[in-house]
């Protein structure tokens, strides 16, 4: 399962050692959306998350594995030895655009990664919905990322926030926006995260971006693409793999 580790890999994987992600908000390494979320490394040196669909799915942002770096998808085994795992595939949406937030244009920032070995059975596919989002609801959002802004070395551990879903430019039919207190949210590294709904809970989204708050790279507005709208397009690719999301 393991492969090879490129030099920004194991760079990264050094940093990624007893750390915090989101920030503004809690760790939880044993929360359901951890059991079904990893890591998704770039040789050039990008930190993303990932959603489990199935055992060799996971779903993230695509600009989190666009361009011509090798991506990895990395976790920790049961004794904190890091595992990176190849990918056998790799599709991005047709509808995805880098250009799109310095042009003011749509994008449809996902992508589906196909890993070449089964993830560990203690992975859980998350469940996808296509439930709606009403501004006012509270939403939670999840990641790997960084928990102080700029340090990189605060990357690694799972945490969530809590936050309420909010309508900057109206009701959206391909993102959501969160927004709660000052300087909690999503930063770098929780791209390709879940943004989920209930208890149990189902993603309804994936973290694509975050503006700053008081100055700072982070801690504004988080954003997601809805899943929901892909629907077809997920089930498509990864039906292709021989694989099943599964929706409720």
């Amino acid at each position: 399962m393991t492969r090879p580790t490129l030099p920004l890999l194991a760079a990264l994987i050094l940093l990624a050692g007893p750390a915090r992600a989101v920030v503004g908000g809690s760790e939880a390494p044993d929360a359901a959306l951890a059991r079904s979320s990893v890591m998704v490394l770039s040789s050039r040196g990008g930190v993303c998350t990932g959603i489990v669909l199935a055992r060799d799915v996971v779903l993230t942002a695509a600009h989190c594995a666009a361009g011509g770096a090798e991506h990895r998808v990395h976790f920790r085994d049961g004794s904190g030895a890091p595992v990176l795992v190849g990918l056998a595939a790799r599709v991005v949406h047709p509808g995805y655009d880098a250009g799109a937030i310095a042009g003011r244009r749509r994008s449809i920032d996902l992508a589906l990664l196909r890993t070449e070995a089964p993830l560990p059975d203690r992975f859980v596919p998350a469940a996808l919905t296509e439930a709606p989002a009403a501004a006012g609801t509270p939403l939670t959002l999840g990641g790997y990322g960084v928990a102080r802004p700029g340090d990189h070395r605060s990357t690694g551990t799972f945490r969530t926030v809590t936050l309420p879903v909010v309508e900057p430019y109206g009701p959206s039919r391909i993102l959501v926006w969160l927004k709660g207190p000052a300087a909690s949210g999503a930063c770098e590294g929780d791209s390709g995260g879940p943004i989920a709904a209930g208890d149990r809970p189902n993603v309804l989204a994936v973290a694509t971006w975050a503006s700053g708050a008081g100055g700072g790279a982070c801690g504004g507005f988080s954003q997601g693409v809805l899943v929901g709208p892909q629907r077809a397009w997920i089930t498509r690719v990864t039906a292709g793999w021989g694989a099943e999301a599964r929706w409720e």
